[in-house]
Formats: C-alpha cells, sequence, structure tokens
C-alpha cells in the first residue's frame, strides 16, 4: 500500500492523462470519473516496484486502458440502453410503446421494479420475490396495482 504523498503526487502527475485516455475510450464523462478512481485505487493499493517515471507512467496507461476495456465489454454494459437514449429516438419506436414506456416510467419506484421484472425479463411472480425480497403475494398485488395504475394513465378497459 502507498503512502498518501505517493497517491497525491501520481494524481497531480497522471489525472489529466487517465482522464483523456477513458474520455477517449469510454465517450462518457461519468464512466471517466468511475474508471479514473478505479485506476487510482489501484494505484494506492498495489505494492509494484517502478524502475522508472517511464514504468510508473507506462503502468498507468495500461491499468486505465484494461479498466476501460474490462467496462465497456461488462454484461450489464452490453445490455443496457440509457432511458434518454431510448426516449430520444422516437422514430424507431411506434408512439404507443413510448407512450406505454413514459407511463411505466412514472410509476413509483416499487411498481415500476414488478412490472420491469415481469413484463420486460418475462420473470415469474414466485421469482421476482425473491429477487426484490418480497412476500409472492406482495408481487401479485404490485403488479396488479401497477396494470390499474397503467390502464388509467393510458386509458385501457376495465375488463382487459
Amino acid at each position: 500500500m502507498r503512502s498518501e504523498q505517493e497517491v497525491n503526487r501520481a494524481v497531480e502527475q497522471y489525472a489529466d492523462m487517465v482522464r483523456r485516455l477513458c474520455m477517449i475510450h469510454l465517450k462518457n464523462y461519468a464512466d471517466t470519473e468511475d474508471i479514473f478512481q478505479t485506476v487510482f485505487l489501484k494505484y494506492a493499493l498495489s505494492s509494484v516496484p517502478f524502475e522508472n517515471a517511464e514504468h510508473e507512467k507506462a503502468w498507468f496507461l495500461r491499468v486505465a486502458i484494461n479498466a476501460c476495456k474490462d467496462l465497456l465489454k461488462s454484461f450489464f454494459r452490453s445490455r443496457a440502453v440509457p432511458l434518454d437514449e431510448i426516449l430520444e429516438q422516437p422514430a424507431e419506436m411506434p408512439p404507443d410503446h413510448r407512450e406505454v414506456l413514459e407511463a411505466v416510467l412514472s410509476l413509483p419506484p416499487k411498481y415500476k421494479d414488478a412490472v420491469y421484472l415481469h413484463y420486460y425479463e418475462g420473470y415469474t411472480a414466485p421469482e421476482i420475490s425473491r429477487i426484490l425480497g418480497k412476500n409472492v403475494n406482495t408481487v401479485y398485488t404490485l403488479l396488479n396495482r401497477s396494470k390499474q395504475l397503467l390502464r388509467e394513465k393510458l386509458g385501457g378497459e376495465e375488463d382487459e
């Protein structure tokens, strides 16, 4: 583990380089900041001896690149699409789907989770109860109430 002075010196010396490198790979400020923190945390916790300043710089470059690649190929990242991106692309989404998505997003969080897991991910109520740590009957209630709220928002029929 490195001293606070060593870590502060490294942050002052390499912060701009690491941020620029991450921004080039990730094209996203929030992800860049996450990887920036990861890189310097690894540095603070490592005890790798460096032969010279060039060796240390190369270490920072390699760790930053590897961390960016790991984030880009992560399971979540490869399958997630920001909601802002979905809502900004009306041409790719039929108007009725957009209206449903906006209605689902306007639900209270406890309903949103159950609706998403059931209708978008295909989980059953017992599976959702295990995921959310709720009673199965509670999940059924959440799903029924969310359907009712969505019918009210979207103007659906009561007997559907």
